[in-house]
Parts: structure tokens; sequence; C-alpha cells
């Protein structure tokens, strides 16, 4: 068989399997969170919020509600030399991003089944 039909040939079962793929992942919840941040950050989203009045002060005066630290759990970056991952019970992660055109950073205790966001400010670049 030549070079040329079995490349068509591959070709067409690369598309079908592609498309059978697109049509059975489909409307499911499926994510490729495979960086340490995308997992970091997913397992925080997943998990029940609580917030410090610290924190609920902050956003107060920066105009911003809790929904800003869902954009950023989606948005942000995790900055690991900042965190205190070496915790038994519950670790620290800092995450910052931009949000509403202001630099916003947060410190999260992340527990097994509650995340509470125990710091907000807005930094200056």
């Amino acid at each position: 068989m030549k070079l040329a039909y079995r490349l068509v040939y591959f070709s067409g079962g690369f598309i079908v399997g592609i498309a059978l793929l697109f049509f059975i992942l489909s409307g499911k919840k499926t994510s490729c969170a495979y960086g340490l941040d995308a997992r970091t950050l997913k397992n925080i989203r997943l998990k029940e919020r609580a917030f410090s009045e610290k924190t609920l002060a902050v956003l107060r005066e920066n105009q911003m509600d809790t929904s800003a630290i869902s954009t950023l759990l989606e948005d942000g970056d995790v900055v690991f030399s900042e965190s205190n991952t070496n915790l038994d019970s519950c670790k620290q992660y800092v995450v910052e991003g931009r949000i509403l055109e202001k630099n916003l950073k947060i410190r999260i205790e992340n527990c097994d089944s509650l995340a509470t966001v125990t710091e907000a400010n807005i930094i200056q670049k």
C-alpha cells in the first residue's frame, strides 16, 4: 500500500475518532487541569468558601464583591514562593491576578472541606 493511501486512511480514522470524542465529551464538565496552578485553584474552587472580616472590608473599600474572588480563582496565578504548603492541616496559598483594573492578592487557607480567604490586598505594580 502506498504511503499516500496510508495517510488518507489514518487521517480519516483520526478525524472520526476526534469527532466521536467531541460528541461524547460535550456537555460533560471535563477539564484538563494538569498544571500545578490549575490543580490547586480547581481544588480551592470546588470547596465551600468563607471570608474573613478583613477580606470583606478590603473588597468593600475597592467596590468589589466576593465574585471578584471567584474570578481570581479562575484566572489568577498561585504564588508558591509566598505560599505555605508544608502544613499538615490547612495549607496556605497566595493567589494574585488582575480584577477590575486592579491587582488583587489574596491568601487562602485550604482545609479539607473549607477554603477560607484570610487576607486580601490591592497591590501596586
